[in-house]
């Protein structure tokens, strides 16, 4: 594909003028509303492009102060409430957005073209009291086909089609038809608008799965650069480092992200901590547990345990509030710790996020079906099914399914733990299926532990290298230089006396842990076993 030359190339023009664009990167968004709000409007836009949605939100409020005549500045407020790739509005999101739609409408605008983006959002908050967010978001993506095809000259027409696509783009297309040609739409504005925040940022999204993700290496490495005051920007690259195993680039890209959402968030409230820092530490702690770097991990598990109040309570939030405990006890195995785990803190709204309180009852239950405690992992896998049953249904991504796979796994371990392997295998079986069937939510770095994984390590315990080793370099496929997943192939590998195949995974597993801080069971092996 050509683009991924041309965001390569990109760059060092780039870099020449950042500094004329305010750390956002650069949009040229023509309106008809007052000459004194258009640099303003660009800016918002910009915001808009990072998913900085409360930011952007404030500024587009500031712009209809300015100019109550201006349309698009409601169009803003609409847009920064609705959140194509990443959860459905909230209810008071939805009621902000809707009201916002319905000013624009009011409002008008001067210009055929504006009055097309309006009318692109208004379709998606139409009916939104009895319309599911699915239907709605169909609505506004094909909405925003019509402003694309009838504007062809408008970059930002094709770059809001771009992500609108993105938005509706079904988890289980493994084809993944609407990415593809989002991707395509980015490639053709490209070349007039290689410092614009939402091409590369929706490249990235486009391309964030195993078998794509090496497309978008080369918008992995500008978006950065291109939106360096931007926590989203900074952290967003690491979505492509990860899905590569690339650890050093993901730690050095999320480092900089919480450090950048932290200092955004003191300026703003004070002793507070902020969804961005947070989302960033989950991917830190995934990438430095890859590593061995155990002592690196607890540090931010620690970071993260210190924070008493958040900027915004949101889906963000509460997936690593969760997820980064979870990811500390289990990728370390660590089963008592990850058996003892409770949701913290106490007072976060976590009746609005059961999904993410379901992987500290996944923690839980798989710890207590490793650690013995077959009575505790019963009750979590009726937890599961109870979340799982409350979930259903529900807008937006399947969490739903994601939770089946949790208990299914719990399930699976638990019957392992009683002896029932000929139950077990088959339970973690069509966990690890059901799971591939459902692509991760962008939330994530990925699965707290991926069940193709959990499979070839249920294999393994019951006396089943060769198909253990096949599971675990399916696995490997998708998600690579992952710790365990090493240290399990090369176990399997040596049990079928293929010592060549198994050096070489064990070599792989110092490589990446030549920074560790502490010595796992696991590296000490490979260590041992290539020292012979």
């Amino acid at each position: 594909m050509k683009w991924t030359l041309l965001l390569a190339t990109a760059l060092t023009a780039q870099e020449a003028h950042q500094h004329h664009h305010g750390g956002l990167g650069t949009v040229r968004f023509e309106t008809s509303c007052d000459s004194s709000v258009q640099a303003p409007f660009q800016r918002a836009v910009a915001m808009l492009h990072s998913f900085w949605y409360d930011e952007a939100e404030k500024a587009f409020r500031a712009i209809a102060a300015t100019d109550p005549t201006c349309g698009m500045a409601y169009w803003g407020v609409a847009m920064s409430n609705y959140h194509p790739v990443w959860a459905p509005p909230t209810a008071p999101e939805l009621a902000r957005g809707a009201e916002a739609a319905e000013k624009a409408v009011a409002a008008g605008a001067k210009t055929a073209r504006e009055r097309d983006y309006i009318s692109a959002i208004a379709a998606f908050y139409k009916d939104s009291k009895t319309l599911a967010h699915r239907a709605r978001s169909l609505a506004y993506e094909q909405a925003m086909e019509q402003v694309y095809r009838k504007h062809p000259a408008d970059s930002e027409a094709a770059i809001f089609y771009a992500l609108a696509l993105l938005g509706t783009a079904p988890p289980t297309d493994k084809l993944y038809g609407n990415q593809k040609k989002a991707a395509a739409i980015l490639n053709e504005v490209l070349p007039k608008n290689r410092e614009h925040p939402g091409v590369a940022h929706y490249i990235i999204h486009s391309f964030d799965y195993p078998r794509l993700a090496e497309l978008a290496l080369p918008a992995a490495r500008s978006y950065a650069k291109i939106a360096p005051d931007s926590p989203h920007a900074i952290h967003m690259p690491s979505h492509i480092f990860i899905r590569l195993g690339l650890w050093d680039d993901s730690i050095q890209s999320n480092i900089a992200s919480a450090t950048s959402a932290k200092t955004h968030v003191q300026r703003l409230k004070p002793g507070a901590g902020s969804f961005d820092q947070l989302h960033a530490m989950d991917y830190l702690v995934y990438a430095y547990l890859q590593q061995g770097r155990d002592r690196k991990a607890k540090q931010v598990y620690d970071e993260m345990l210190a924070i008493k109040t958040l900027d915004l309570e949101n889906f963000a939030a509460a997936y690593a509030l969760a997820a980064i405990p979870a990811r500390y006890a289990l990728e370390r195995r660590e089963w008592t710790q990850a058996a003892g785990l409770q949701l913290h803190p106490a007072g976060f709204p976590w009746k609005n996020f059961r999904y993410a309180e379901a992987i500290v009852v996944f923690a839980r239950g798989l710890g207590a079906a490793r650690s013995g405690d077959r009575a505790a992992a019963g009750r979590e896998v009726e937890r599961l099914a109870a979340i799982r049953g409350e979930i259903a249904g529900a807008s937006g991504y399947d969490w739903a399914s994601q939770v089946e796979v949790q208990r299914r796994t719990v399930e699976a371990w638990l019957a392992h733990a009683e002896g029932k392997s000929e139950q077990a295998v088959p339970l973690m079986r069509s966990a690890a299926d059901l799971e591939d069937k459902i692509d991760k939510h962008p939330v994530t770095p990925g699965a707290v532990l991926p069940a193709r994984e959990l499979l070839g390590e249920l294999l393994l315990e019951t006396k089943r290298p060769t198909e253990a080793l096949k599971e675990l370099e399916a696995a490997l496929q998708e998600s690579p230089n992952r710790f365990n997943t090493l240290h399990l192939a090369a176990r399997s590998a040596r049990l079928l006396g293929r010592q060549e195949d198994a050096a070489g995974y064990y070599s792989k597993l110092i490589t990446l842990c030549s920074k560790a801080d502490t010595t796992r069971p696991g590296l000490r092996e490979a260590r041992e076993f290539t020292r012979k």
